[in-house]
């Protein structure tokens, strides 16, 4: 009865049968429900659309509307500076930022789920596209120095009168009409700007939102630095009045510094001091900014000051004409008639937007995701990528570049008070009112000043050794080589370190936790018992193609065991036991000593069974599932049985697809089981039953 008792059948949970409908049924099923027109599907279309006109109906004006317009009006005097600022990154006149800034704003109040997402002109996106500008003026001859600025952007309506009569000026032939230098860099930045919001566009139709989920926050982080350091590198010039043509190609920093530093005896003392001081008073204001944040209701407005201050002290110093400081120029009001970005330009640029509208997307779902946490509501990812593509597609006909969530203006919006969207429509009006009125007084402004408000190097490490790689790789490439294949090599490199990651994982030798059924590791925890004569191993990745020998070697090093070893030293002693037998029955003067027979020799091991424990291991493929059969194969030519626990459905899915439990799947019942206790119980009870055979027979 002791023997029955202890050979019980572990118990089994009994697998739910899944009756699978036929995929062309689905299908059918599925395109009956998307092409069925019904009043209350179009409305849910069309509000799923515009979410603005799910929400606005619903607007508590006595609750939010203080918050809305306090947050707006502040994000607004803080992005018409950065607006123009943000031009000289992108390589186009000021004028177009605030177009970018204006549109923008509009199309995501109309368009987006989040909140608080600020949407618009972001330091990233015009570093990206002003790389491609130059790139495509470069090749198509114009001078990039600073001196061959044209006159405005009056390229539009074809009247580069000055251009053409100067002769001296170098100009394109773009849709018929002759294309100054400025007229040129809008016209790459808008069609730039298409294609990225084509892309984000087709993106959220074929659902390719998982695209972002391989850019890592390490990986973005370490990217967004390195592009700091670029947008550093490239204002320099800005800031100590040189005037050098932007480098094109790989190495910007590197080859933009060695530039700089041979022309460090023009600097003009003018902008050199101007950005001192300008320098001084932005981290000043910061320092005060992050020092009394909890007294103060409002960022303190240290770039509208700064903006406003220089420009009064360049107009009535008239530093432009004394000094030789590069000023902003002409700004015109109001707006420049729409047009159809140019398809010609548009295969130049094809592969060039991609970056742009992945990064555009990415930074812009996950700042939506990471506000909509926060404050307690979701956000529709999809629909996201949609308004975004909108906010790049659209405007690209009123002449605006590539935009994104800014995660320093949406901090801002959140903090000041911001509820819903309303608070971007009086964003957009703010910029509206200095697009149609006090554009021109910013004539004045010092470019130096514009680029002391772009600059930020954030110093940035990170706990982790591994995410603290990612990061330097990423910054780095991007600072060292160019922002573009920074990008695609910090996302190889992240994806690289995931994969070694699960090629050399942590294999854990487990211990029992007192008396009770929980396993753990004995190198990270303490007073756990190892259970008697049995091996409990904990392989924490996947099993597959690539880890395979690592999984053997991390096997046969915690059991102290190699069965091919094992058994080579068996039949070694084995061999050596016959010799001898032999040689004593011919001393002995036995006739049948070549009939002698010696049974292997059984060295006695300090286990009888090892129990695999399978809860880290998330899925296995046919090699891996190969690796298991030759694994209990081995073991058990000397006496050592192999058992599974605690696996998912999709490892034993694979198990029984390749009959590792026998055909119909007659060994599962003493190979698999739901718990490691369960496992362990079964392999003493199994041991014991079999020495009380042996004893009684």
């Amino acid at each position: 009865h002791m023997v029955d008792f202890m050979c019980l059948a572990p118990l089994l949970l009994e697998r739910r049968v899944h009756q699978q409908e036929p995929k062309v049924s689905v299908f059918k099923s599925k395109l009956k429900k998307s092409v069925t027109c019904s009043v209350p599907r179009i409305r849910s279309t069309v509000t799923g659309f515009f979410p603005v006109m799910r929400w606005l109906p619903k607007y508590k004006v006595r609750d939010y509307i203080c918050g809305d317009v306090m947050s707006g009006l502040i994000v607004g005097i803080i992005l018409v500076p950065q607006a123009i600022a943000y031009c000289l990154l992108a390589g186009v006149e000021p004028i177009y930022g605030l177009y970018t800034s204006f549109y923008a704003n509009i199309i995501y109040f109309l368009m987006g789920t989040s909140r608080h997402v600020s949407v618009g002109i972001f330091s990233l996106m015009s570093l990206m596209v002003g790389q491609v500008v130059y790139k495509e003026m470069f090749l198509a001859g114009f001078d990039l120095s600073e001196d061959s600025q044209a006159s405005g952007p009056d390229g539009f309506n074809g009247s580069n009168s000055m251009n053409l009569t100067a002769g001296h000026l170098h100009s394109v032939e773009l849709m018929g009409l002759q294309c100054s230098k400025e007229c040129y860099a809008i016209s790459i930045a808008t069609a730039l700007t298409f294609m990225a919001g084509i892309y984000q566009v087709l993106m959220a139709v074929f659902r390719l939102g998982f695209v972002s989920v391989y850019l890592s926050a390490p990986m973005l982080d370490g990217f967004a630095t390195g592009a700091s350091f670029t947008i550093l590198t490239v204002q320099v010039k800005y800031l100590l009045g040189l005037k050098i043509p932007r480098h094109q190609g790989y190495g910007t920093v590197i080859i933009t510094w060695i530039n700089v530093l041979a022309n460090i005896h023009k600097t003009n003392l003018c902008d050199l001091i101007t950005s001192v001081i300008c320098i001084s008073i932005l981290v000043a204001g910061k320092e005060i900014q992050e020092r009394y944040k909890d007294r103060l209701k409002i960022p303190l407005p240290t770039e509208l000051v700064v903006v406003a201050g220089a420009t009064l002290a360049s107009h009535f110093g008239e530093l432009n004409s004394h000094y030789g400081s590069s000023v902003s120029g002409h700004i015109p009001t109001g707006f420049i008639p729409p047009q159809v970005p140019n398809f010609s330009l548009m295969s130049h640029v094809a592969l060039d937007a991609l970056p742009l509208a992945v990064i555009s997307f990415a930074f812009t779902v996950s700042l939506s995701e990471m506000f909509a946490k926060k404050n307690g509501y979701t956000v529709r990812a999809n629909q996201e990528m949609l308004a975004i593509g909108f906010c790049n597609i659209i405007p690209s006909f009123f002449h605006c570049f590539t935009t994104s969530a800014a995660l320093a203006k949406t901090m801002v919006k959140d903090s000041t008070g911001c509820q819903t969207q309303v608070s971007s429509l009086v964003s957009a009006l703010v910029v509206l009112l200095i697009l149609l009125f006090f554009a021109p007084f910013f004539y004045a402004l010092q470019k130096c000043v514009l680029a002391c408000i772009i600059i930020d190097v954030p110093a940035k490490w990170r706990d982790s050794k591994n995410d603290a790689i990612v990061w330097l790789v990423a910054m780095s490439a991007t600072a060292l080589i160019s922002v573009e294949l920074g990008l695609v090599i910090g996302v190889v490199f992240s994806m690289s370190c995931v994969i070694f990651k699960t090629q050399k994982p942590k294999v854990s030798l487990l211990g029992r936790v007192n008396d009770t059924d929980i396993y753990d590791d004995v190198d990270e925890y303490a007073n756990l018992a190892l259970p008697a004569r049995v091996q409990v191993i904990r392989f924490q990745a996947p099993l597959y193609y690539a880890n395979k020998d690592t999984f053997l070697k991390s096997i046969y090093k915690i059991v102290g065991v190699e069965p091919f070893l094992e058994m080579t030293k068996r039949k070694k002693a084995e061999k050596k036991a016959k010799e001898m037998s032999q040689r004593r029955a011919k001393a002995s003067g036995d006739n049948n000593n070549g009939d002698v027979v010696i049974g292997l020799v059984q060295g006695e091991l300090e286990f009888h069974t090892i129990v695999l424990d399978c809860s880290a291991m998330p899925f296995i493929d046919s090699t891996g599932m190969a690796t298991f059969k030759v694994l209990v194969k081995e073991y058990k030519e000397i006496g050592v049985r192999v058992i599974l626990a605690s696996c998912n459905t999709s490892v034993i899915d694979t198990l029984q697809k390749g009959q590792f439990f026998g055909k119909n799947d007659e060994d599962m019942s003493s190979l698999l089981f739901p718990a490691v206790h369960a496992a362990v119980l079964h392999a003493n009870s199994t041991c014991a039953a079999v020495r009380l055979e042996d004893s009684v027979v």
